[in-house]
């Protein structure tokens, strides 16, 4: 803050009023540089009021009466820690106020923090039409390799965040309570086997697969009968079993069948009590279990888009190989004939 003109005349009044009651002599505006600090401490008495002028202006007597003022001023409290300068270089008054003293006493000057540059709306789409115009004279390149390869990496990248966001509606399974399955004659599972071909309730399992809700509606069939069928629609080779396995060990039940057409018969069990909470709290929703599918699908066909383009970049370096040895072949003839 610089200030100029008339407003020195203060200037003038203050270092007349500081000659007259402390008895120092000062300098006038447009001499050396003038510096006054303040310094003060919370909860303490004050530590230091330091006039700071140059050391040729002020005397030994001067200095001393200084210091016995400082004895008899009052303690100070619940001030906090600050500074002022006045400086009065090239004839122009200068405050500052706030800066921190280091230990030796001297003004620090506050680091500079690099600020990141907010990029503007015009950038930003700028910077979108340079990408895809980068990715567009790749697809329509004429060499066939660099179609392919930048296909490759775009399935990759894709893969992997398909991976990451599988890795979110991983379930920790909860502890195993002790569990003591039933055992069963050969006659009363024969029994079980025709009883629930017989009957007509069920429980499908879709393309969610098994989540809480298909538990819930097993414990809600066996309040009315000892088995249920779960039917298992679509489900690829080999899945209908992994299916029977976590129905088993989610719902407490006892595997009695498994059809060749994907149809699970479950049995309740002779001591059943229905639990509290029907749906284990180890499981997904309903909408997060159609989210995971969806998901898995993508993985699944990612995969294979990714197969067919290693096969295809793999035929077209044997393309050039096979290109290349004829065209060596045919070079060598031609130095032959000649």
């Amino acid at each position: 803050m610089g200030i100029t003109g008339g407003t020195r005349n203060s200037l003038l009044r203050f270092c007349c009023l500081a000659k007259n009651v402390l008895g120092l002599s000062l300098p006038t505006v447009g001499s050396l540089p003038c510096h006054m600090c303040i310094q003060r401490q919370s909860y303490q008495v004050m530590a230091s009021f330091v006039l700071s002028v140059d050391s040729a202006l002020l005397s030994r007597s001067n200095m001393y009466q200084y210091q016995t003022l400082l004895r008899n001023l009052p303690p100070t409290r619940c001030m906090s820690r600050t500074s002022f300068e006045l400086n009065t270089d090239n004839g122009v008054v200068r405050f500052s106020i706030g800066k921190p003293l280091d230990e030796t006493g001297s003004l620090t000057q506050g680091k500079k923090v690099a600020k990141r540059v907010k990029m503007s709306k015009k950038a930003k789409l700028n910077e979108l039409r340079f990408y895809r115009l980068k990715a567009k004279k790749k697809i329509n390149s004429p060499n066939p390799e660099v179609r392919i390869t930048y296909k490759l990496e775009k399935a990759k990248r894709k893969e992997a965040w398909l991976i990451e966001k599988l890795r979110k509606f991983q379930v920790h399974k909860a502890s195993a309570e002790t569990h003591d399955p039933e055992i069963l004659t050969e006659e009363e599972k024969h029994y079980l086997k025709r009883t629930g071909e017989k009957k007509k309730n069920y429980v499908p399992v879709g393309r969610r697969g098994v989540f809480g809700g298909v538990v819930l509606n097993m414990h809600l069939h066996w309040k009315k009968h000892e088995t249920v069928k779960v039917i298992c629609k679509p489900c690829k080779p080999g899945q209908v079993h992994e299916y029977a396995d976590e129905l088993a060990r989610l719902s407490k039940g006892i595997v009695i069948d498994i059809k060749p057409n994907n149809t699970i018969i479950f049995y309740r069990g002779k001591n059943y009590v229905q639990p509290e909470v029907m749906s284990p709290p180890d499981t997904l929703s309903k909408n997060k279990a159609l989210e995971k599918y969806r998901f898995e699908q993508s993985l699944e066909h990612t995969g294979q888009f990714i197969e067919k383009l290693e096969k295809e970049l793999e035929e077209y370096h044997q393309h050039l190989a096979r290109f290349k040895k004829v065209k060596e072949d045919t070079t060598q003839d031609c130095l032959i004939y000649r």
